[in-house]
């Protein structure tokens, strides 16, 4: 008979000594910019796959595959780089807008601003002379004031924003995740007796890339790994197979 062993419990970590927490705590928070990453892969793979099943549909030569694909993968990766830039930089400034309405109210209005401050603390359960408590040591302090209202009040959230890095990070994902679905037609046009139908291969590897890239999406959504993969390796499907059958359509205007 086998004795069942409970779950050793996780080993007090060094994360959570104080003088961890401390110096943890003391840095300023950072973006991540792997959201922007992901999200940039996606589109790359799935706009590049798309001209690519498009091209295939019409029956083109490999060296038009190549240099369509390359167009899109160059313009459309640096156009969604500056709407990501521009995106956020705009909200930058929508938060330094907001910080200075209220470095302006608390100047002209301390008491009203006190007052909510009272409100928003007494809502989060605190009361008598522990809510004074903590409106006299917020308010105490002009810019953990501030700091508080535009978390509480306005629903910011302390991370400071980096449009280049963003921008930066969703370029190379696009460019990075997009080629894959031109790689078969490179190598083809390189040594044509390494891959028997480009086509073939360069769906098979788009779609490999579909899935990881929409799996590890599901880090910033409420979703499976497996759904995730499985939701963007569908909706990539989808588009590629709308292009290539308008591509099939427009092959008698187009072209041989």
């Amino acid at each position: 008979m086998k004795v069942r062993r409970e779950p050793s419990p996780p080993p007090d970590g060094e994360i959570h000594t104080p003088q961890a927490i401390k110096e943890r705590l003391s840095q300023p928070p950072r973006q991540s910019h792997l959201r922007d990453f992901i999200y940039g892969g996606i589109d790359g793979s799935v706009t590049t796959f798309a001209v690519v099943a498009g091209v295939a549909g019409a029956d083109l030569s490999a060296s038009i595959v190549i240099i369509l694909g390359f167009a899109n993968l160059i313009a459309d990766g640096f156009s969604m780089a500056v709407s990501n830039f521009l995106a956020t930089r705009a909200e930058m400034q929508e938060r330094l807008l907001a910080r200075r309405q209220e470095e302006h109210e608390i100047r002209h209005f301390p008491e009203g601003e006190r007052e909510e401050i009272r409100q928003i603390f007494s809502t989060k359960g605190f009361s008598g002379t522990e809510l004074d408590r903590v409106v006299e040591v917020i308010t105490a302090d002009p810019r953990l004031w501030i700091d508080t209202m535009m978390v509480e009040e306005h629903g910011y959230s302390p991370v400071r924003e980096e449009p280049l890095r963003a921008a930066s990070a969703t370029f190379v994902a696009f460019i990075i995740v997009g080629f894959i679905p031109l790689l078969a037609f490179i190598l083809e046009l390189v040594s044509p007796s390494i891959l028997d139908r480009p086509f073939l291969w360069s769906s098979l590897m788009t779609a490999v890339a579909f899935f990881i890239v929409g799996a590890l999406k599901s880090r910033f959504v409420a979703q499976r790994w497996w759904f995730a993969g499985s939701e963007t390796l569908a909706v990539g499907g989808v588009a590629a197979v709308i292009a290539y059958f308008a591509g099939a359509l427009l092959k008698g205007v187009v072209g041989p």
